[in-house]
């Protein structure tokens, strides 16, 4: 016989009842049946799983450790079902780093009035999609480079590159910068989800770089002075801190900013989506314009 969730549901049922007759009128089954198929499981894992006197009902010590995972098993299950039912009563949107930027409240706030019907959520996971290849999202906002054999995609806007640097350092009173200075100093990036490639400098002017894992760990490495960043405009906006100042780039080519979906399984909110990001992006100085 196989394992199946109502051995499961019929064990938790009993322990957390305390009886066999309450069990079965919790399960709506009657009580001999709740009797069958705790003893199918017993016989399946081959253990006894519960102790039972004529007063109370108690896990075995092999029934305390099935007890657990089968809570956890029936509420994966559950929330299994809940997602295949609802999902397209919602949408998640994964980033890698900082969502839409400047954008972003107001691409929350436009949605639902818009959709009211579908909610929107946003899930921040440091993966190369932003969560979309794990299963953790229906679309992802993506900056960087992806596998376009297994996803769709659209432009929705441009950024420009901004240089974050400590707040004390000697370039924090300038307004701007441009890329071929930065040659001289340490640079840290991202090599998973980042935008900033060796590719930006020429060969013989390219300056040293060091590889972190996270946005949280590139500011505090940034707010030491010990080393600068270059990241897109939505960074400055999503993350400013005590410590970090953010300067433009004036000369660096801007960052096309993608929302990327499942290629054979697209969200039915996704060309929504892509219109409402591409509406505000064109009310940006930037637009959806590019260099």
């Amino acid at each position: 016989m196989d394992l199946e969730l109502r051995h499961l549901r019929c064990l938790v049922a009993i322990v957390d009842t305390g009886s066999f007759s309450d069990a079965a009128l919790e399960l709506g089954v009657s009580q001999a049946a709740v009797s069958r198929t705790l003893a199918a499981l017993e016989g399946i894992l081959g253990a006894r799983l519960l102790h039972r006197t004529s007063r109370n009902v108690t896990p075995t010590t092999a029934g305390v450790q099935v007890l657990a995972r089968a809570r956890h098993l029936l509420s994966e299950a559950d929330n299994l079902v809940s997602e295949a039912s609802t999902g397209h009563t919602r949408l998640r949107v994964g980033h890698a780093w900082s969502a839409v930027g400047r954008h972003t409240a107001e691409f929350q706030r436009r949605w639902a009035d818009l959709y009211p019907d579908v909610a929107l959520h946003l899930i921040r996971t440091n993966t190369p999609t932003g969560g979309l290849a794990e299963g953790l999202c229906d679309l992802a906002v993506v900056r960087a480079a992806f596998d376009g054999k297994r996803f769709d995609s659209a432009v929705v806007g441009h950024e420009r590159r901004h240089c974050a640097m400590a707040a004390d350092d000697p370039w924090a009173r300038r307004r701007s910068l441009r890329l071929a200075e930065l040659s001289e100093r340490l640079l840290l990036f991202d090599r998973r989800t980042g935008t900033t490639t060796a590719d930006l400098w020429s060969a013989g002017a390219r300056p040293v770089m060091e590889h972190v894992n996270d946005i949280d760990d590139w500011l505090a490495e940034i707010a030491t002075g010990r080393a600068v960043g270059i990241t897109p405009e939505s960074t400055a906006t999503q993350y400013r801190r005590d410590g970090i100042v953010f300067r433009p780039l004036r000369d660096a080519p801007l960052i096309p900013v993608r929302l990327v979906w499942r290629r054979h399984d697209p969200h039915p909110a996704t060309h929504a989506a892509v219109a409402l990001l591409s509406e505000l992006y064109r009310k940006s100085p930037h637009g959806a314009k590019g260099r």
